[in-house]
């Protein structure tokens, strides 16, 4: 235990020597990589000069020599090159500017939306022309406002000349991957629409059978759902498809990984997207458009698109800044032994606590997540836990115990990792480094949001071979300043192809 209280207290020590090297060079350089052993720190002007991107081993990077036990108690700081205002730049167009009516333009103002941000900007007339849309940026730059407020128009817009619709029978079909995810969504549609006559229900999965033997009918234009759910209620008949003129699939990339492929494509024949140009010609036409967000994209993202719709009617939206690491937010790293994690992790929660600094805490897997939330709670810190694992009736509330501030601490898995808005949260704790790229950015993209306080912090505890060679891959991206490479959110695919490879190469030792 001392150890590990010793080892600390080093690190508070060398981070206050790190945040001294940058602020007294902020005047002369600006840091951006700043480490124990000072003759690895980079700066901005030490950047690479090529506009290609750089070959990965081709840089000298700090993490080559965390392979070997004594280089426990080293670590490097990846710090903000940009201010939080400058990452979410605000556009010089304003909504109404966009094609959006006052009525709406008010509720945006309720949420304390005043104006797009600049990629809003470029987004909301892609969607409000009707074409498909693929919607790819940064996580925290306003995604679901990119697709959500184009969207409520057209449904106002429809309403003018639109007739009457069967009960359960949607103009608009959102899906998520997870069921807090589509009650965050549900939610920011309610203040949108707020006094437009527009009718919204949220549907989350764990109730489907209940659902299905006593449905509940109903007029309804958003219908906001988790997959699962909303597939078997389809299925079922319960909820009918053929009033759809707009399906979303937020998160897209989880969507079209391996954990849903088959059922969502099965699902998506039911849409005629390829109708979705006819619109405009008259009620008789019945398209309907497509629209994809999501914050990574997987590698084949042509290929899964192309089982749904022609790509080249699909108008992609991408940001500049997509699968780049945070530039206005510090990213710490530390190699540390697995047995002084937890002791570390108490002194710095402890820490933000006395400070009044909402934390989330990443592990990556669900008995990891159970152990910090059991052993935060023993040492006298309110906690709560969030895992794919638990049982509904005590999975649903416990983001909100987080969001309410009713606790400052959440432990969770990647189930928490993608889409939620989570701008209470300044301190984001990988306790487990993800292994994956995509993992990466999803989870320090709960803080630094549209919204977010400034002084956001991510620190990552790094331990095991492997977690090592995913920071060598996040280090090399930030001395080169390009986007991180081969980021593929399809982590089911990656490991069954791994498993293939290793299978094929017994076989060929095998033959021979």
């Amino acid at each position: 235990m001392l150890k590990s209280v010793k080892i600390v207290l080093n690190f508070r020590a060398s981070f206050s020597s790190a945040a001294r090297l940058a602020s007294t060079s902020a005047d002369r350089r600006t840091p951006v990589i700043t480490c124990k052993r000072t003759q690895y720190n980079q700066f901005v002007d030490q950047f690479p000069s090529s506009a290609e991107p750089t070959k990965f081993g081709s840089l000298e990077l700090v993490s080559s020599g965390w392979r070997h036990r004594k280089a426990t108690g080293d670590y490097f700081i990846i710090h903000p090159v940009r201010q939080p205002f400058e990452a979410h730049a605000l556009s010089e167009v304003s909504f109404r500017d966009l094609g959006v009516r006052e009525d709406l333009v008010e509720n945006l103002k309720q949420r304390h939306a005043l104006f797009p941000t600049a990629y809003q900007a470029e987004a909301m007339p892609a969607v409000l022309n009707g074409d498909h849309v693929l919607l790819a940026a940064e996580t925290g730059c306003g995604k679901t406002y990119s697709y959500l407020v184009p969207i409520v128009e057209g449904i106002l817009r429809r309403k003018l000349n639109g007739g009457e619709r069967e009960f359960n029978s949607p103009l608009v079909l959102i899906m998520t991957p997870g069921r807090e995810l589509a009650q965050q969504i549900g939610r920011v549609v309610e203040g949108l629409t707020r006094g437009l006559d527009i009718t919204s229900r949220v549907l989350l999965g764990g109730r489907t059978r209940q659902q299905m033997l006593n449905p509940h009918f109903e007029e309804v234009d958003i219908l906001v759902a988790s997959f699962g759910a909303i597939s078997k209620l389809i299925t079922s008949g319960i909820y009918r498809t053929d009033a759809v003129r707009w399906v979303v699939l937020d998160e897209a990339d989880t969507l079209l990984d391996d954990s849903f492929n088959a059922k969502l494509l099965h699902l998506m024949k039911r849409f005629p997207f390829h109708k979705n140009h006819l619109q405009d010609l008259g009620d008789n036409v019945r398209g309907t458009q497509l629209v994809l967000a999501a914050a990574t994209m997987p590698t084949n993202m042509d290929e899964l698109l192309g089982r749904l719709v022609n790509i080249e009617t699909m108008e992609e939206v991408v940001s500049p800044n997509l699968h780049r690491l945070m530039t206005h937010v510090s990213q710490r790293f530390m190699r540390v032994t697995k047995q002084d994690r937890p002791q570390i992790l108490l002194d710095l929660v402890r820490k933000d606590i006395k400070r009044q600094r909402p934390l989330i805490i990443f592990s990556n897997k669900t008995a990891t997540c159970d152990f910090v939330s059991i052993q935060l709670n023993e040492a006298g810190i309110p906690c709560v836990n969030l895992n794919g694992d638990m049982l509904l009736k005590i999975r649903l509330g416990q983001f909100e115990k987080f969001q309410q501030a009713e606790v400052n601490v959440l432990s969770t898995t990647d189930v928490a990792s993608r889409g939620l808005d989570t701008t209470r949260a300044a301190h984001v704790i990988n306790f487990d480094f993800p292994l994956y790229a995509a993992d990466y950015i999803h989870r320090i993209g709960r803080i630094g949001r549209v919204g977010s306080r400034g002084d956001c912090l991510v620190t990552n505890l790094v331990s095991s071979q492997a977690e090592i060679d995913a920071v060598q891959r996040v280090e090399h991206s930030a001395r080169a300043n390009d986007p991180l490479a081969n980021v593929n959110a399809n982590v089911k695919g990656i490991i069954r192809r791994k498993i293939e490879k290793s299978l094929k190469a017994l076989d060929g030792t095998a033959g021979n």
